[in-house]
Protein backbone atom coordinates (compact mmCIF):
# COMPACT_ATOMS: atom_id res chain seq x y z
CA UNK A 1 0.00 0.00 0.00
CA UNK A 2 1.73 3.42 -0.62
CA UNK A 3 2.47 5.87 1.61
CA UNK A 4 0.48 9.25 1.76
CA UNK A 5 1.53 12.06 0.29
CA UNK A 6 2.76 14.03 2.80
CA UNK A 7 4.70 11.33 3.97
CA UNK A 8 6.78 11.67 0.69
CA UNK A 9 6.82 15.88 0.68
CA UNK A 10 7.89 15.63 3.95
CA UNK A 11 11.22 13.74 3.04
CA UNK A 12 12.58 16.47 1.46
CA UNK A 13 11.95 19.32 4.14
CA UNK A 14 13.75 16.94 6.47
CA UNK A 15 17.16 15.96 4.96
CA UNK A 16 17.77 19.39 3.25
CA UNK A 17 16.43 20.96 7.12
CA UNK A 18 19.07 18.47 8.54
CA UNK A 19 21.65 18.94 6.03
CA UNK A 20 22.00 22.93 6.62
CA UNK A 21 21.66 22.73 10.27
CA UNK A 22 24.68 20.13 9.91
CA UNK A 23 26.72 21.83 7.88
CA UNK A 24 26.33 25.47 9.77
CA UNK A 25 26.22 23.76 13.50
CA UNK A 26 29.40 22.05 12.98
CA UNK A 27 31.06 25.67 11.98
CA UNK A 28 29.35 27.66 14.42
CA UNK A 29 30.36 25.04 17.65
CA UNK A 30 34.04 25.64 16.33
CA UNK A 31 33.58 29.14 16.37
CA UNK A 32 32.31 29.12 19.81
CA UNK A 33 34.67 26.87 21.48
CA UNK A 34 37.36 29.33 19.73
CA UNK A 35 35.60 32.57 21.35
CA UNK A 36 35.43 30.68 24.62
CA UNK A 37 37.56 27.30 25.54
CA UNK A 38 34.61 25.59 27.59
CA UNK A 39 33.48 22.85 25.36
CA UNK A 40 31.01 21.59 28.30
CA UNK A 41 29.42 24.28 28.82
CA UNK A 42 28.68 25.05 25.21
CA UNK A 43 27.45 21.56 24.82
CA UNK A 44 25.57 21.62 27.62
CA UNK A 45 23.30 25.15 26.86
CA UNK A 46 22.73 23.32 23.46
CA UNK A 47 21.47 19.80 25.09
CA UNK A 48 19.49 22.13 28.27
CA UNK A 49 18.31 24.84 25.90
CA UNK A 50 16.84 23.03 23.22
CA UNK A 51 15.12 20.86 26.34
CA UNK A 52 13.48 24.22 27.23
CA UNK A 53 12.97 25.58 24.03
CA UNK A 54 10.43 22.73 23.42
CA UNK A 55 8.92 22.71 26.61
CA UNK A 56 8.28 26.31 26.59
CA UNK A 57 7.03 26.27 23.05
CA UNK A 58 4.68 22.67 23.96
CA UNK A 59 3.41 24.50 27.05
CA UNK A 60 2.21 27.07 24.82
CA UNK A 61 0.34 24.69 22.47
CA UNK A 62 2.48 25.52 19.87
CA UNK A 63 4.27 22.14 19.08
CA UNK A 64 3.13 18.32 20.87
CA UNK A 65 5.58 16.95 22.83
CA UNK A 66 5.66 13.31 24.94
CA UNK A 67 5.54 14.06 28.72
CA UNK A 68 8.33 12.80 31.00
CA UNK A 69 7.50 9.02 32.08
CA UNK A 70 9.17 6.64 33.53
CA UNK A 71 9.48 4.30 31.14
CA UNK A 72 10.42 6.32 28.46
CA UNK A 73 13.00 7.88 30.41
CA UNK A 74 14.74 4.37 30.52
CA UNK A 75 14.44 3.53 27.05
CA UNK A 76 15.93 7.44 26.20
CA UNK A 77 18.30 7.07 28.77
CA UNK A 78 20.75 4.70 26.43
CA UNK A 79 20.35 6.87 23.61
CA UNK A 80 21.19 10.34 25.88
CA UNK A 81 24.26 8.47 26.68
CA UNK A 82 25.23 7.84 23.30
CA UNK A 83 24.25 11.05 22.62
CA UNK A 84 26.07 12.71 24.96
CA UNK A 85 29.33 10.74 24.06
CA UNK A 86 29.36 11.86 20.25
CA UNK A 87 28.27 14.73 20.46
CA UNK A 88 31.12 15.63 23.29
CA UNK A 89 33.67 14.01 21.22
CA UNK A 90 32.87 15.87 18.26
CA UNK A 91 33.68 19.66 20.22
CA UNK A 92 36.32 17.96 21.43
CA UNK A 93 37.29 16.98 18.19
CA UNK A 94 37.16 20.35 16.92
CA UNK A 95 38.89 21.81 19.77
CA UNK A 96 42.25 20.22 18.71
CA UNK A 97 41.67 19.59 15.12
CA UNK A 98 40.91 21.58 12.12
CA UNK A 99 37.60 20.89 10.43
CA UNK A 100 38.95 19.07 7.46
CA UNK A 101 40.89 16.68 9.84
CA UNK A 102 37.02 15.43 11.50
CA UNK A 103 35.82 15.88 8.24
CA UNK A 104 37.41 13.01 6.77
CA UNK A 105 36.89 10.20 9.75
CA UNK A 106 33.37 11.07 8.97
CA UNK A 107 33.82 10.56 5.38
CA UNK A 108 34.08 6.69 5.71
CA UNK A 109 32.10 6.24 8.47
CA UNK A 110 29.56 4.97 5.44
CA UNK A 111 31.18 1.95 5.31
CA UNK A 112 31.22 0.37 8.71
CA UNK A 113 27.34 1.69 8.63
CA UNK A 114 26.16 -0.42 6.01
CA UNK A 115 27.64 -3.37 7.39
CA UNK A 116 25.84 -2.79 10.47
CA UNK A 117 22.78 -1.95 8.56
CA UNK A 118 23.21 -5.39 7.63
CA UNK A 119 24.34 -6.67 10.44
CA UNK A 120 21.49 -5.60 12.71
CA UNK A 121 19.13 -3.68 11.12
CA UNK A 122 17.70 -5.93 8.51
CA UNK A 123 18.76 -4.48 5.69
CA UNK A 124 20.75 -6.02 2.33
CA UNK A 125 23.94 -5.22 1.54
CA UNK A 126 24.92 -2.17 -0.74
CA UNK A 127 24.90 -2.77 -4.49
CA UNK A 128 28.25 -2.97 -6.56
CA UNK A 129 27.75 0.66 -7.31
CA UNK A 130 27.09 1.69 -4.23
CA UNK A 131 29.88 -0.49 -2.73
CA UNK A 132 32.25 1.14 -5.51
CA UNK A 133 31.34 5.19 -3.90
CA UNK A 134 31.61 4.01 0.04
CA UNK A 135 35.17 2.83 -1.28
CA UNK A 136 35.68 6.03 -3.27
CA UNK A 137 34.70 8.28 0.37
CA UNK A 138 37.81 6.06 1.84
CA UNK A 139 40.29 6.67 -1.08
CA UNK A 140 39.28 10.45 -0.92
CA UNK A 141 39.68 10.66 2.92
CA UNK A 142 43.24 8.75 2.71
CA UNK A 143 44.01 11.06 -0.11
CA UNK A 144 42.93 14.43 2.20
CA UNK A 145 45.36 12.73 5.39
CA UNK A 146 48.06 12.86 3.14
CA UNK A 147 47.60 16.68 3.02
CA UNK A 148 46.67 17.48 6.15
CA UNK A 149 47.81 21.28 6.55
CA UNK A 150 47.99 20.91 10.69
CA UNK A 151 48.44 17.18 11.48
CA UNK A 152 48.07 16.80 15.20
CA UNK A 153 48.31 13.22 17.37
CA UNK A 154 45.91 14.55 19.88
CA UNK A 155 43.61 15.85 17.55
CA UNK A 156 43.63 12.01 15.47
CA UNK A 157 43.15 10.45 18.70
CA UNK A 158 39.71 12.41 19.67
CA UNK A 159 38.85 11.87 16.12
CA UNK A 160 38.88 8.05 16.59
CA UNK A 161 37.30 7.83 19.83
CA UNK A 162 33.88 10.20 17.83
CA UNK A 163 34.35 7.40 14.73
CA UNK A 164 33.94 4.21 17.04
CA UNK A 165 31.09 6.03 19.26
CA UNK A 166 29.57 7.84 16.12
CA UNK A 167 29.02 4.58 14.39
CA UNK A 168 27.20 2.99 17.44
CA UNK A 169 25.03 6.79 17.77
CA UNK A 170 24.02 5.84 13.88
CA UNK A 171 23.21 2.62 14.40
CA UNK A 172 21.13 2.61 17.97
CA UNK A 173 18.92 5.82 17.23
CA UNK A 174 17.62 4.30 14.15
CA UNK A 175 16.64 1.11 16.20
CA UNK A 176 15.44 4.01 18.50
CA UNK A 177 13.40 5.01 15.96
CA UNK A 178 11.81 2.05 14.93
CA UNK A 179 11.28 0.68 18.16
CA UNK A 180 10.45 3.41 20.69
CA UNK A 181 6.61 4.62 20.45
CA UNK A 182 6.45 8.46 20.52
CA UNK A 183 3.50 10.93 20.00
CA UNK A 184 5.47 13.53 18.08
CA UNK A 185 9.19 13.85 17.02
CA UNK A 186 9.36 17.02 19.56
CA UNK A 187 8.75 13.82 22.30
CA UNK A 188 12.22 12.48 20.46
CA UNK A 189 13.81 15.66 20.75
CA UNK A 190 13.25 16.70 24.29
CA UNK A 191 13.63 13.42 26.01
CA UNK A 192 17.27 13.01 24.21
CA UNK A 193 18.35 16.53 24.83
CA UNK A 194 17.44 16.70 28.68
CA UNK A 195 18.56 13.42 29.95
CA UNK A 196 22.25 13.87 28.35
CA UNK A 197 22.17 17.47 29.48
CA UNK A 198 22.59 16.24 33.01
CA UNK A 199 25.47 14.55 33.52
CA UNK A 200 27.12 17.73 32.47
CA UNK A 201 26.33 19.63 35.06
CA UNK A 202 28.93 17.87 37.14
CA UNK A 203 31.91 17.80 34.34
CA UNK A 204 30.89 21.39 33.92
CA UNK A 205 31.65 23.02 37.70
CA UNK A 206 34.45 20.65 38.05
CA UNK A 207 36.52 21.94 35.38
CA UNK A 208 38.42 25.23 36.98
CA UNK A 209 40.03 26.14 33.05
CA UNK A 210 35.83 26.61 31.39
CA UNK A 211 35.08 28.39 34.90
CA UNK A 212 37.54 30.56 34.38
CA UNK A 213 36.89 30.89 30.97
CA UNK A 214 33.59 31.89 31.47
CA UNK A 215 34.12 34.32 33.96
CA UNK A 216 36.08 36.35 31.06
CA UNK A 217 33.56 35.34 28.45
CA UNK A 218 32.46 38.49 26.57
CA UNK A 219 29.52 39.38 24.74
CA UNK A 220 30.60 38.25 21.13
CA UNK A 221 31.25 34.49 23.01
CA UNK A 222 27.44 34.64 24.55
CA UNK A 223 26.22 35.67 21.06
CA UNK A 224 28.07 32.60 19.64
CA UNK A 225 27.22 30.16 22.13
CA UNK A 226 23.43 31.58 21.87
CA UNK A 227 23.48 30.74 17.87
CA UNK A 228 24.93 27.27 18.14
CA UNK A 229 22.14 26.74 20.70
CA UNK A 230 19.46 27.99 17.97
CA UNK A 231 21.11 25.37 15.74
CA UNK A 232 21.85 22.47 17.93
CA UNK A 233 17.04 22.93 18.15
CA UNK A 234 16.52 22.56 14.51
CA UNK A 235 19.61 20.37 13.86
CA UNK A 236 18.04 17.81 17.04
CA UNK A 237 14.57 18.06 15.48
CA UNK A 238 15.74 17.38 11.89
CA UNK A 239 18.06 14.43 12.30
CA UNK A 240 15.27 12.43 14.44
CA UNK A 241 12.72 12.82 11.48
CA UNK A 242 15.40 12.00 8.75
CA UNK A 243 16.49 8.81 10.92
CA UNK A 244 12.70 7.95 10.82
CA UNK A 245 13.05 8.52 6.84
CA UNK A 246 16.55 6.90 6.33
CA UNK A 247 18.60 3.91 6.80
CA UNK A 248 21.47 4.41 9.30
CA UNK A 249 24.14 4.09 6.00
CA UNK A 250 22.06 6.51 3.73
CA UNK A 251 21.69 8.85 6.99
CA UNK A 252 25.07 8.79 7.37
CA UNK A 253 25.86 9.35 3.63
CA UNK A 254 23.31 12.75 3.03
CA UNK A 255 25.09 13.79 6.56
CA UNK A 256 28.60 13.71 4.27
CA UNK A 257 26.70 15.66 1.34
CA UNK A 258 26.94 19.11 3.25
CA UNK A 259 30.01 19.56 3.75
CA UNK A 260 31.03 21.06 0.93
CA UNK A 261 29.55 24.01 2.43
CA UNK A 262 31.20 23.80 5.79
CA UNK A 263 34.48 23.49 3.34
CA UNK A 264 33.74 27.14 2.19
CA UNK A 265 32.40 28.85 4.81
CA UNK A 266 35.88 27.59 7.07
CA UNK A 267 38.02 28.39 4.39
CA UNK A 268 37.08 31.79 4.90
CA UNK A 269 37.02 32.46 8.03
CA UNK A 270 40.31 30.30 9.40
CA UNK A 271 43.80 30.32 7.81
CA UNK A 272 43.96 25.99 9.54
CA UNK A 273 42.30 24.49 6.26
CA UNK A 274 43.74 22.06 3.71
CA UNK A 275 45.48 22.97 0.59
CA UNK A 276 43.31 22.42 -2.81
CA UNK A 277 44.28 19.10 -3.41
CA UNK A 278 43.15 18.33 0.00
CA UNK A 279 39.83 20.02 -0.72
CA UNK A 280 39.83 18.18 -3.89
CA UNK A 281 39.61 15.24 -2.64
CA UNK A 282 36.39 15.88 0.15
CA UNK A 283 34.88 17.61 -3.20
CA UNK A 284 35.80 13.98 -4.48
CA UNK A 285 34.27 12.56 -1.24
CA UNK A 286 30.98 14.44 -2.10
CA UNK A 287 30.44 13.27 -5.73
CA UNK A 288 30.71 9.42 -4.18
CA UNK A 289 28.29 9.68 -1.87
CA UNK A 290 25.49 11.50 -4.21
CA UNK A 291 26.05 8.09 -6.61
CA UNK A 292 25.55 5.46 -3.05
CA UNK A 293 21.97 4.76 -3.15
CA UNK A 294 20.20 3.03 0.15
CA UNK A 295 20.13 -0.38 0.72
CA UNK A 296 16.33 -2.09 0.78
CA UNK A 297 15.36 -4.18 3.56
CA UNK A 298 15.96 -8.23 3.68
CA UNK A 299 12.56 -9.98 3.36
CA UNK A 300 13.36 -11.66 6.27
CA UNK A 301 13.78 -8.62 8.43
CA UNK A 302 11.98 -8.67 11.70
CA UNK A 303 12.95 -4.73 12.19
CA UNK A 304 11.00 -2.38 10.03
CA UNK A 305 11.41 1.36 9.41
CA UNK A 306 9.39 3.38 11.93
CA UNK A 307 7.09 5.69 9.53
CA UNK A 308 8.18 8.90 10.77
CA UNK A 309 6.35 11.56 13.02
CA UNK A 310 4.96 14.30 10.75
CA UNK A 311 5.67 17.45 12.52
CA UNK A 312 3.46 18.52 14.79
Amino acid sequence: MPEPKRFFSITPLAVSGYMLCSATLLISNKYAVYKVAAPSFILFSQLMGTALVVKLFSSLGKIECDPLEKTKVKQFMPVALIFLATIFSNMKSLQYANVETFMVFRFSTPIVVSIADYLFLGRKLPSTRSWGCLFALLVGAFGYASTDSAFEVKGYTFCAVWYCIFCLDQIYLKHVTNTVKMQSNWGRVFYSNLLASLPLVFTLFNDPEEITALKNMSADAAFAVFVSVALGVGMSYFAWMARSLLSAASFTVVGNTCKVLTIVINVSLWDKHASGFGIGCLIFCLVAAYFYKQAPMRSDSKDSDEKPLLPK
